[in-house]
């Protein structure tokens, strides 16, 4: 490991080999907490290279827990984490609601490592148990088309570097590679970005792996669509920049969607949108958010139909019901 700092401080890169023998590495314990905090943190400083992506993707599916779910088609919605907003679990809420408007949904989640509240911190406040039991999985999906996989059950490496993630409490490429690293592999993929060079790189990993995907990001700093401004997608179909009064939204402002100084915070939050009793702006970005993963879905869908279909989610109760459901099942 000294010698491959000494390099990464030399401003050189690592070749797909080096990359996946090192997250190799660290999974079987091969390295102390302060040489995985030296090597992480080098990408704070630096970009990460599509050739080290690719390493790390690599070395974390070999070694990951098998589940084949590929009868289901889902879809996963997921944020890269470390745009340092402390929103609430946006994402998260709008699975929900995807799953409410019938489409299936497999959610790959972990702790917060960057914010108070991650996906994993939301669903165990509300008593979810994580499972890799692959009979349990499909149940959820059968029973209300969701199933959620806490990522450190899958990925012994994840398991491995999030004490020092959460010590170190900033982004690392972790956040980069955790959405691509989803043990089932689904073809359809919504992903926020906390910038644009990142979302190129997802572009480029997306268009290699093939599929159905969406990489979203709003430009004044958000991993996911916040309505504070203009956003933009990228699809293979190309790029687009949406300003959310053209899409019939009102603009929201940062503290619309602070989710709180609490994982018991943000739950409340999360709970007040699926049973819609939150305020318009929680309520109108978790709608955005759905909309956007089912045109993923469904590419030909026009937009207003999308936030129609959301909206009805939310409105008729499907998103709620979708949602006690999936507790009977998990807990």
């Amino acid at each position: 490991m000294k010698e491959i700092l000494y390099r990464l401080f030399d401003h050189q890169y690592l070749n797909r080999d080096e990359a996946k023998d090192i997250l190799t590495g660290m999974a079987v314990g091969k390295y102390n907490d302060a040489q995985i905090a030296a090597f992480v943190s080098v990408y704070l400083m630096r970009s990460i290279t599509l050739e080290e992506l690719t390493g790390f993707r690599e070395a974390l599916l070999d070694m990951r827990v098998p589940v084949d779910l590929s009868e289901y088609d889902p879809i996963d919605i997921v944020g890269t984490g470390g745009d340092n907003k402390n929103t609430f679990n946006i994402s998260t809420a709008s699975c929900f609601v995807v799953a409410g408007a019938g489409y299936n949904v497999v959610k790959h989640g972990n702790y917060g490592a960057t914010s108070v509240s991650g996906a994993s911190n939301v669903m165990e406040s509300h008593g979810v148990k994580f499972t890799v039991e692959i009979g349990k999985l499909k149940k959820s999906l059968d029973e209300c088309h969701l199933a959620y996989l806490h990522a450190p059950l899958f990925n012994p490496a994840l398991k491995t570097v999030a004490g020092v993630r959460k010590q170190l409490g900033v982004r690392t490429f972790f956040n980069v590679l955790g959405p691509l690293v989803n043990p089932v592999c689904p073809r359809i993929n919504m992903l926020g970005v906390f910038n644009l060079g990142m979302g190129r790189l997802y572009y480029y990993m997306y268009q290699h792996l093939g599929g159905r995907f969406s990489v979203v990001h709003s430009l004044d700093g958000y991993d996911e669509i916040s309505l504070t401004g203009e956003f933009k997608v990228i699809t293979a179909s190309g790029e687009q920049i949406y300003i959310p009064e053209e899409i019939g939204f009102i603009r929201n402002v940062e503290s619309d969607l602070f989710g709180g100084n609490s994982v018991a915070d943000a739950a409340v939050v999360f709970d007040n949108v699926l049973h819609d009793k939150a305020t318009l702006q929680q309520k109108n970005t978790v709608i955005v958010n759905a909309a956007f993963a089912i045109r993923t879905i469904n590419p030909d869908l026009p937009l207003d139909e999308a936030v129609h279909q959301a909206t009805v989610s939310v409105e008729s109760g499907k998103a709620l019901q979708v949602f006690e459901k999936f507790l009977t099942i998990n807990k």
